[in-house]
Parts: C-alpha cells; sequence; structure tokens
C-alpha cells in the first residue's frame, strides 16, 4: 500500500497495513531555527509550504509520511485584498498595518506573536456593499487551472490530496474582528446573513467549478477556527441555522463527485459545533487540540459513532520535552488509534520549541509501535 491508500484506508475503517505517520507543518521561526542549525536550507525555511516539494522533502528527513494538509482550491478570500500597509507609527517599536482583511492590527517590531486588532473597516452596509461585496464574487482568476490540469490525473499518486473548499464563518469573522462580528449579529441581522450566504455561495461556486474540470481529490476539507479555549466564538444555535446550510450544500455536492471524507480544521474546544458539523456532512475532525481542555477523539466517538473520525490529537508541545514524555504521549494515543478511523497528528504547527532529533525520535517510535 502507499500512503495514499493507507490513509484512506485508516479513515474508512478498511484493512491496512501500517498506520501514515502524518504532520501539520511547522511554525517559520522553527523553520528559521532549524536553517540556522544546519537541518535545512534557507531557501527550504524561506519556500516552505502545506504541501509542496520543499514540505514533502523536509518531512521524509524527520520521518514523517507525509503533510495531512496537503490540499488544493480556489482562492475564496478577498479578491483582490486590501493592499497591506503601516498607517501609523507608534512609540516604542509599535506600529498599525492595515491588512489584506481590511482590518487595522497593532504590530511590534521582532515580536512572534499574533498582532491583536484595534480597529476594521466593516461595519455598516455601506462599507459591505462598496468595499467587500464586489471582492467577493466568482470569477474564473480565483482558480489556477494548471493546477487543476494535474489533478485530473491521479495515476501513481501516493499521497492523499484534499479539495480545500474554503471557510464559511472563519474568513467573516477575520474580516469583522471578533468584536465587530458580536456587534454585527445583534445591530444588522439582516447584513450579517448576507455575507454569510454571499460567501458560501462564492465557496461552492469555486468548488463545483473544480470538480466540473475534473480535478481528483481524495477528501474534501475546510478551514474555520472559530472557537477558542471554552468554546465557539459564535451561538452554536445560530451557527446551525445560518451556516449549517452552506455546508451541507457543499458536502451535498462533495459526495457526487465520490468524496465521502470530508474533515474540518478548526483549534479550540469545538464540541459544540461537532454535531452541527456532522449532521451537514463534516465527519473528520481536524486538529484535534489537546489544550487545557484535552481534547481527544474518544467522547466523540462514544456519543457520535463511527460515523465521526479524526486526524490529530497529539500534542504538540511533547516535541520540545524531550523522548520520555514523547514515549508517554504515543502509549496514551494508542487506544484511541485502537477505535479505527483515526490518524495521530500533532495537534497544530509544530512549534518553536521541538528540536529536530526530538521529533525524528518520534516518528521513528511511532513507526515501530503502529507499523
Amino acid at each position: 500500500m502507499n500512503n495514499r491508500e493507507r490513509a484512506m484506508a485508516v479513515l474508512n475503517y478498511r484493512d491496512y497495513d501500517r498506520l501514515p505517520v502524518v504532520h501539520f507543518g511547522f511554525w517559520d521561526e522553527l523553520l528559521d531555527k532549524w536553517a540556522q542549525e544546519g537541518h535545512i536550507t534557507a531557501d527550504e525555511a524561506a519556500h516552505w509550504a502545506d504541501g509542496n516539494v520543499i514540505d514533502l522533502a523536509i518531512g521524509q528527513r524527520l520521518g514523517f509520511d507525509f503533510n495531512y494538509y496537503t490540499t488544493f482550491g480556489a482562492y475564496v478570500e478577498l479578491f483582490p485584498p486590501f493592499e497591506t500597509r503601516v498607517i501609523e507609527e507608534l512609540p516604542e517599536g509599535f506600529y498599525k498595518v492595515l491588512t489584506g482583511n481590511g482590518v487595522i492590527e497593532l504590530h511590534k517590531k521582532g515580536a512572534y506573536a499574533i498582532p491583536p486588532d484595534v480597529d476594521y473597516l466593516l461595519k455598516t452596509r455601506k462599507d459591505w456593499e462598496e468595499l467587500y461585496l464586489p471582492r467577493l464574487q466568482y470569477s474564473p482568476e480565483r482558480i489556477n487551472w494548471e493546477a487543476v490540469e494535474r489533478l485530473k490525473d491521479d495515476t501513481g499518486r501516493d499521497i492523499p490530496i484534499g479539495l480545500h473548499c474554503g471557510s464559511l464563518y472563519g474568513n467573516i469573522r477575520n474580516w469583522l474582528t471578533l468584536v465587530g462580528s458580536a456587534y454585527l449579529q445583534a445591530d444588522d441581522e439582516a447584513l450579517f446573513d448576507e455575507i454569510i450566504d454571499t460567501v458560501g455561495n462564492l465557496c461552492y461556486q469555486c468548488a463545483e467549478a473544480i470538480l466540473a474540470a475534473g480535478a481528483k481529490f481524495d477528501f474534501a476539507h475546510f478551514w474555520e477556527d472559530i472557537c477558542f479555549k471554552s468554546g465557539p466564538l459564535i451561538s452554536p444555535s445560530k451557527f446551525a441555522r445560518k451556516v449549517g446550510p452552506h455546508y451541507k450544500r457543499i458536502t451535498d455536492l462533495v459526495h457526487r463527485y465520490g468524496l465521502n471524507i470530508v474533515s474540518l480544521d478548526c483549534d479550540g474546544k469545538i464540541d459544540a459545533l461537532v454535531p452541527i458539523w456532522l449532521e451537514n456532512g463534516v465527519n473528520t475532525m481536524f486538529p484535534i487540540e489537546v489544550g487545557t481542555w484535552d481534547a481527544s477523539i474518544l467522547p466523540w466517538r462514544q456519543k457520535y459513532g463511527k460515523e465521526l473520525r479524526g486526524v490529530g490529537g497529539v500534542n504538540k508541545h511533547i516535541f520540545g520535552y524531550g523522548r520520555e514524555a514523547i514515549d508517554a504521549e504515543i502509549e496514551r494515543i494508542r487506544p484511541l488509534v485502537d477505535l479505527g478511523g483515526y490518524i495521530p497528528c500533532p495537534d497544530h504547527r509544530i512549534p518553536l520549541e521541538a528540536s529536530w532529533e526530538n521529533i525524528q525520535y518520534y516518528c521513528d517510535r511511532m513507526h515501530q509501535v503502529f507499523g
């Protein structure tokens, strides 16, 4: 079996010869550190991206089989994005930046942390109709048609490739900010609904165009990141009512093209949204962040049965703790693998504290234990 066949066999509860050992990429700062240490080149650090040839080469040197986040999709964000520019210099190395999302962020020179947002452009219907709605229309230019041509022939493909179906709420939250999205739901629900419907239609049109052109995929995938450590950033009932139908429409589409595994990337404590995704055709949770809330596929499987699959659930911080912690984490996930329908994977980008040697040890042990 190759790694494509192994991954699809695991997620479909079929027999397989060994478990694929997968990852979810690396923080840029970690790649810079590894370049300084001589494990990779500066060029590799600068040009790494999920699923590209550099990603595959680095992963294989470490001992991974592939990056699960190897996907292809249309550009379903603002097109064109706003021009990113510094709009104000502040004391002590701080400065305000207008981003491509139309959000103003507070940056500091030399800081690695995610910058906080301090303002945003999308506040009224006028802002929506003049600045955002024109940037959210379907056009063929959103799709890399040369890549679509290459994806029509899957002969010899040895790792799974997913159709990225976009984001049905996460991007909206990015444009409005968390505060702005909360206010808009209360202040102008009709506009809030129109934004969701516009984004949902764009994601559907893009996925439909790619599939209709004949590109072949192994699974479908969404991105959201709409939860934090205590739960969702939107009311689950409102999410089910307003966003759920758009998931259903897109998952029905990919099912018609033979894709029965539909995964979704959402960080944080996702428990309250899991049943909504399942009801609307999303059956594989990723990356199952362990966090401070101990996320695991086990309670979801006990509650929802085998229809729910998972990829992830390995605490990414163990790569900075050492071999004893790595061994303990592998033992912790061993009974989860026995459930079937589950592929262990670091629960986010591998962080700065990870050492090259610890990750190699993890990969060696995973191959030994689940080989």
